[in-house]
């Protein structure tokens, strides 16, 4: 059944339980993670990035998304994940998304919440569900990017935020980042509770891929409600084709879905989305 993400985030923060946002590339990653929640009878974010147009157009992800989401049993939020602009977040709630993300975390924070208290209005009249995203979750190091541009969040910001914006979910930003980690990643825990201690709505995190187990069981601990996985399911996929060279594009396809699914089954027992039951 396809719903928002408010009723549901506010389940986990009372809960301490998280849900795992899962980036779909395709009808084949979208049929895994459903299905996989499907079985165990737990809820799932399904979630599209806007940086992902040029795989998966928005139109095809809405149809994609509304379809497994309608046909599960269980609760599967279709979220936009980054959006980046009005006029994409917009179409989005109109072609049936149910959670969306503005964000603006690169932007001045009056400007941030200048743009957020937009998005808001629009998708609250529509019945959709709202996350911002405060302090800036960047990329790791690589060869495009020379350094984590990452900002963390500041406490002192989130209830004027929380009060003037009306958002209904918060990404924080505590030292994870999006893509493969350079070595350990490093958390601020201590950063984690002051901004769950001052927070009314649900906490979200992103860069939830190789940050690390524990690192992530903590978080879920001290208030987060939701994380993003996605490179976990890529690289499985590609590490258990690499292992099993056959010439069978049907097979490919299924060890790579098998893969994929084992790391959901895993991401859900350690954010204990089970405590939603």
């Amino acid at each position: 059944m396809l719903v928002g993400s408010k009723e549901i985030l506010n389940k986990c923060k009372l809960n301490k339980a998280a849900i795992p946002a899962t980036n779909f590339i395709d009808m084949n990653s979208a049929r895994v993670f459903t299905s996989t929640a499907q079985k165990l009878k737990l809820p799932l974010i399904l979630a599209y990035a806007q940086s992902h147009k040029d795989i998966l157009s928005l139109e095809e992800a809405a149809l994609i998304g509304k379809y497994y989401a309608e046909k599960s049993d269980t609760p599967v939020v279709l979220h936009l994940d980054h959006g980046e602009d009005e006029k994409t977040i917009k179409k989005a709630i109109d072609l049936g998304f149910s959670s969306v993300m503005i964000d603006a975390s690169s932007k001045s924070f009056k400007e941030n919440i200048e743009i957020t208290k937009k998005i808001v209005e629009y998708a609250h009249k529509n019945g959709v569900s709202v996350e911002a995203e405060l302090g800036h979750v960047g990329n790791n190091a690589s060869k495009k990017i020379k350094k984590n541009d990452s900002i963390y969040t500041e406490v002192k910001d989130v209830i004027e935020f929380e009060k003037q914006t009306g958002v209904d979910s918060l990404a924080v930003s505590i030292g994870t980042s999006h893509g493969l980690y350079k070595g350990k990643p490093k958390l601020n825990f201590q950063r984690l509770k002051d901004i769950n201690e001052v927070a009314e709505i649900p906490l979200v995190l992103h860069g939830g891929s190789s940050s690390g187990e524990e690192n992530l069981k903590k978080c879920v601990e001290n208030g987060i409600c939701k994380i993003n996985i996605y490179t976990d399911f890529i690289v499985a996929a590609y590490k258990a084709i690499d292992l099993n060279i056959i010439d069978d594009y049907i097979e490919i396809k299924n060890i790579a879905d098998e893969a994929m699914r084992k790391v959901l089954i895993n991401y859900f027992n350690v954010f204990n989305t089970d405590r939603l039951k």
